[in-house]
């Protein structure tokens, strides 16, 4: 995939080798091969190797809950960390028992984005541990969030918004959502930034998020067509269908060196692929899939079993006894028989000829089962 020739001459003037350093400012490029359909630009299906995100987890306390929190005889961590709370300060409660409800605890939990700085805030998400029937109107504690390498990276602390709730009378209660999961926006304060940096071994790679040899190869032609007419030399080269690896000439700096890179717009190959989900009925068939032609048909067959009771009385003045019968009615149904052609080179032919035959998505599903059963269906079948 290469550039317009307009595209090109654009490139070429703003300079060879010698002419790409910090004080030459990066402009997008009209014209550019991201214009025709199909294409994404690189850094919308790869990552930069070494820049990622870290997670964070801890342990806190969630008050001022309405009679929600958890109760102390089935949580008794619940109890021992509001006695630790308390006597962190000052207030001795170890005598006694705590018997209220409007305290939960949480595990909280965190993503640390790449390159944050101190004093930057996150986003926190908080699940009730114990057996606390909802946090809204909760505040969440002071929390201290821990890293992997046990190190604590952020302090969380504010109130909890909870988008589900809960409600009961003394015959039926009615839940809707998750009430017992809730998000603090902002709620977590970064306390210490992550070492290192993404070029500390002055070697740069992107990473394909869905790996592929092809398109591993057209981002490397993408970018070394570039790279030839913006520095004069090649910069890049594919090492397997996931990696590839970035020589970043002298006089540019990684962030600009990435920033013109991940501009740049290459189409993607995707493999044929039928993905199908059999509890929602939801079927993705991929472009690329092929049908070898087959004739198929396809029918529903309903029983119907019904009981009908009925009453048997003995005749007037007689020694008998009424009782209750049932008389039982079979009934068979069959839908469908009629066969069709099914096949052909492109997805919107494939998708005609299932329409044609009038299937239900129930009834979609098991057809391309079958088909691949049969060793017509040019395609990988993934079932959920």
């Amino acid at each position: 995939m290469l550039p317009t020739a307009e595209a090109a001459d654009m490139i070429a003037s703003r300079g060879s080798a010698g002419g790409a350093g910090f004080d030459q400012p990066f402009r997008p490029v009209r014209g550019d091969p991201g214009s025709a359909v199909g294409t994404v630009r690189i850094k919308d299906i790869t990552s930069v190797h070494g820049v990622r995100a870290n997670q964070l987890v801890g342990y806190g306390l969630v008050v001022g809950l309405q009679g929600s929190g958890d109760s102390m005889r089935n949580a008794p961590f619940t109890e021992q960390s509001l006695q630790s709370m308390l006597d962190r300060m000052g207030v001795n409660i170890r005598s006694q028992s705590a018997r209220g409800k409007n305290v939960a605890a949480v595990t909280v939990t965190a993503e640390l984005p790449p390159f944050i700085g101190t004093g930057e805030r996150i986003d926190v998400t908080v699940s009730s541990l114990g057996d606390a029937s909802s946090l809204m109107g909760g505040t969440l504690v002071m929390t201290p969030l821990y890293g992997a390498d046990g190190e604590i990276y952020a302090v969380a602390q504010g109130s909890v918004a909870v988008t589900g709730f809960t409600t009961q009378g003394d015959s039926e209660k009615l839940t809707q959502g998750v009430p017992t999961t809730g998000r603090v926006a902002n709620g977590a304060l970064v306390e210490r930034e992550v070492p290192g940096s993404f070029n500390d071994d002055g070697k740069l790679a992107f990473e394909l998020f869905n790996p592929d040899f092809k398109t591993a190869i057209r981002i490397v032609d993408v970018i070394n067509d570039y790279a030839m007419k913006r520095w004069g030399v090649a910069v890049a080269q594919e090492e397997d269908l996931r990696t590839v690896h970035l020589h970043r000439p002298a006089k540019v700096s990684p962030t600009r060196f990435l920033a013109e890179l991940g501009d740049l717009r290459v189409a993607p190959d995707q493999p044929a692929r039928v993905v199908i989900d059999e509890r929602t009925g939801t079927v993705v068939i991929g472009k690329d899939v092929q049908i070898s032609t087959v004739a198929l048909t396809h029918g529903n067959l309903t029983v119907r079993v019904s009981e009908l009771p009925s009453v048997s009385q003995p005749a007037p003045l007689s020694d008998g006894q009424t009782v209750v019968t049932s008389e039982t009615l079979v009934e068979a149904q069959q839908d469908g028989g009629n066969f069709a052609y099914v096949g052909g080179a492109d997805l919107e032919t494939v998708v005609r000829g299932l329409n044609r035959i009038g299937l239900k998505p129930t009834g979609i599903i098991a057809v391309l089962q079958a088909i691949k059963t049969a060793g017509a269906l040019q395609a990988e079948l993934v079932v959920q």
